[in-house]
């Protein structure tokens, strides 16, 4: 079975043209030309992996990623857009983006992104899955994504439920950014490094209904969940 790609984007060229060299390459590809459409498009289809571009007509990549996490909270984004500002590329992994480029990009580049992020999930980011870890009056179910306090159940996101099962695994025991983004992202890169402290500030609002349980900074080493 192809992996099926959800394209989004407004350039006519540039998106045939990706969609001729991903096909090519072996994906089944449904290029969007805006917003709505793919919107539209991912209702009524399965994908495997989207591909959005920032700035789109009728609806933007960060409002459509956003409408699609509200479907699917687990499938991979990957943003395309010509801005290169920090804090774009912050809101983009803000939304739940997997991966950012910035045109003018090789298409060999994206390709090389999108077997990463494919085989991470289908690979790495199941670690631990069938697993579950209790911590104070906490109980993380990594098969489920679910982090449960009493009859109060919490979902998680694909990459939530691996790092804090990673932490898990390490209680009370430091755990390095470099080992850390290796295992749940498969780079040490310095996106990967931002996107994976908007994810530790994500767990750390999760694990305030139990004040014995935190995810504290270890100056230059990493991270530690403690419990008391």
């Amino acid at each position: 079975m192809k992996t099926s790609l959800l394209l989004a984007e407004d350039d006519p060229n540039l998106g045939e043209l990706l969609q001729d060299y991903l096909t090519a390459k072996g994906f089944q590809v449904t290029l969007a030309v805006n917003g709505e459409q793919a919107f539209d498009l991912f209702c009524q289809n399965e994908y495997h992996l989207c591909i959005l571009d920032v700035m789109m007509p009728k609806k933007d990549g960060f409002s459509l990623a956003k409408d699609i996490r509200l479907h699917n909270e687990f499938i991979p984004i990957i943003f395309l857009t010509a801005k290169s500002m920090k804090e774009d590329t912050l809101k983009g992994f803000e939304v739940g983006a997997d991966d950012y480029l910035t045109k003018p990009f090789l298409m060999e580049e994206l390709l090389v992104r999108i077997k990463a992020i494919i085989k991470r999930t289908q690979g790495k980011e199941e670690i631990n899955t069938s697993t579950k870890f209790t911590f104070g009056k906490l109980t993380l179910d990594t098969e489920k994504r679910e982090l449960i306090s009493g009859s109060n159940r919490i979902s998680l996101t694909t990459k939530e439920s691996a790092l804090l099962g990673l932490f898990c695994q390490h209680v009370n025991e430091p755990v390095s950014r470099t080992y850390a983004l290796k295992m749940i992202w498969g780079e040490d890169s310095y996106f990967n490094a931002r996107s994976m402290d908007v994810y530790i500030t994500k767990l750390r609002k999760y694990l305030k209904e139990e004040p014995s349980v935190k995810i504290i900074n270890l100056h230059g080493e990493g991270f530690k969940l403690v419990t008391s």
